[in-house]
């Protein structure tokens, strides 16, 4: 059994460059299996056989009768499909059950090969509609798997050559990096001990019993991966007292600051006790490192990466009052999130128009003039993997305007207890670092790109080696 720490200190520590190729397989490795039966039932009750056939292949391992049983299911429901089509409803697929079934762990070892210059490659046995999106997220460009027949524009439903299972996928590896050391492969199943065998440093990732026999005999590193589970009733019981220790903490934190009759000492106590009511009805505990960049400078514009709706519950606890924050104008009319934001001053824009965006952001560099320090999402949605996606500019124009430095928060861990569109927390700890401030007021707000790219490069290498507690 060995540790992620220690696969990735062995990636870093080993050859670098394009000659050395890693390879991941899809099933098991980089996704989590779905859940086969009820999600397939579902989405063939709901009529769309063709989605329930992509979603049903995703799973661990199989036998040789359920990949034979998914190839018989591609031909019979995507048959007759036009390509685009299937391009878009992969999308769809990944969009709504996938995303949440990667796993951390892989997005690590592949990042940590990506900034070796290594030749990362996802292969799988099913099709490019189910695998591409993923690669994709993960920024992942080759990708090797059972391509299917197309003929003007439509699929055949048959596959073009031999189907990419068992030695299949050994073959095409081969094939693909034949003029590449073939450094890593990683897998979960006894059906790609022929993959495995390819390796120099073959690992296996929760292996099957037949897999972990021979990979004890050999000596090979053994992974184990957090399982991705979907939220089970008593998560939505401890969301519902979530959802209730938020009301009931805001009005209890107005309350007992009512006597002041000022504003924002109410609106932190809002904050304040609301953010803890609802992190402890929920389960959620918070391990922070580097609190003290949290208090001082201020005021200061925080940033801080975007997994999960409960971001917002979880950055005001961290900073702890005299903050308020920008969110997407459709923010402003939630029945629960609304008044509470408007109450504690949230600009709210609407990014589907730039120069309403901009206007609405001016008075934000009056409020961190005033001495309010502001909270903003630069990478202006949720992400679907706990990568760090391209960052917007609009906070570090706030910043050098107002003349305050801006603070990165990286957040750990939001989407384990929260996937990226669900509403459903589970009990969990999530971790968060306050790295030190940033001094932007020697940026060129012309040009800038280079400088921002730095802060988004932080916000990652800090995911891939979290410091230690303080």
């Amino acid at each position: 059994m060995s540790t992620l720490a220690e696969a990735v200190a062995a990636i870093r520590s080993g050859p670098h460059g394009a000659q050395v190729a890693a390879v991941f397989d899809f099933g098991g490795t980089v996704v989590d299996a779905l859940p086969r039966r009820g999600l397939a039932r579902k989405m063939f009750q709901r009529g769309d056989e063709r989605l329930a056939t992509l979603l049903g292949g995703i799973g661990r391992g199989g036998s040789d009768g359920d990949y034979g049983r998914f190839l018989q299911a591609v031909e019979r429901t995507l048959a007759g499909s036009p390509e685009d089509e299937l391009e878009q409803l992969g999308r769809k697929a990944f969009g709504k059950q996938v995303y949440g079934r990667l796993f951390p762990e892989a997005w690590q070892l592949i990042r940590a090969h990506q900034l070796a210059g290594h030749t990362v490659i996802l292969v799988s046995e099913l099709t490019r509609f189910q695998v591409r999106p993923v690669a994709d997220r993960f920024g992942i460009d080759t990708v090797l798997c059972t391509e299917l027949a197309v003929e003007d524009g439509v699929l055949t439903g048959h596959p073009v050559g031999t189907p990419l299972w068992r030695t299949g996928k050994s073959t095409a590896v081969v094939e693909f990096a034949a003029d590449m050391e073939i450094g890593y492969v990683y897998a979960d199943s006894v059906a790609d001990l022929p993959l495995l065998e390819l390796a120099r440093r073959p690992t296996v990732i929760d292996p099957d019993p037949a897999l972990a026999t021979i990979a004890a005999d050999n000596g090979w590193p053994t992974l184990t991966f957090r399982l991705r589970r979907a939220p089970r009733p008593l998560d939505y019981l401890r969301t519902v007292a979530g959802f209730g220790g938020l009301i009931g903490g805001a009005l209890v934190g107005v309350l007992r600051k009512s006597y002041t009759g000022k504003r924002q000492t109410m609106a932190d106590a809002l904050m304040h006790d609301a953010t803890t009511a609802t992190l402890r009805a929920i389960g959620v505990r918070l391990r922070v490192v580097g609190a003290e960049n949290a208090r001082a400078p201020r005021p200061a514009v925080f940033l801080f990466n975007h997994q999960s709706q409960f971001d917002v519950i979880i950055v005001p606890k961290v900073l702890d009052g005299a903050v308020t924050g920008i969110g997407k104008k459709e923010l402003a009319n939630h029945p629960l999130f609304g008044p509470l934001m408007r109450f504690v001053g949230v600009t709210f824009i609407d990014r589907t128009d730039t120069e309403r965006a901009k206007a609405a952001l001016a008075p934000v560099v009056s409020t961190l003039r005033d001495g309010l320090s502001i909270a903003v999402a630069p990478e202006g949605t949720r992400s679907f993997t706990p990568g760090v996606a391209p960052f917007k500019k609009g906070a570090f124009h706030i910043a050098i305007q107002a003349g305050v430095p801006v603070i990165p928060v990286v957040v750990r861990n939001a989407g384990e207890i929260a996937w990226r569109d669900s509403a459903i927390a589970r009990p969990g700890v999530v971790d968060v670092a306050v790295l030190a401030p940033i001094d932007v007021s020697g940026w060129d707000p012309a040009a800038m790109d280079d400088e921002v790219e730095q802060v988004r490069q932080l916000f990652e290498n800090t995911l891939l080696n979290w410091p230690a507690p303080d």
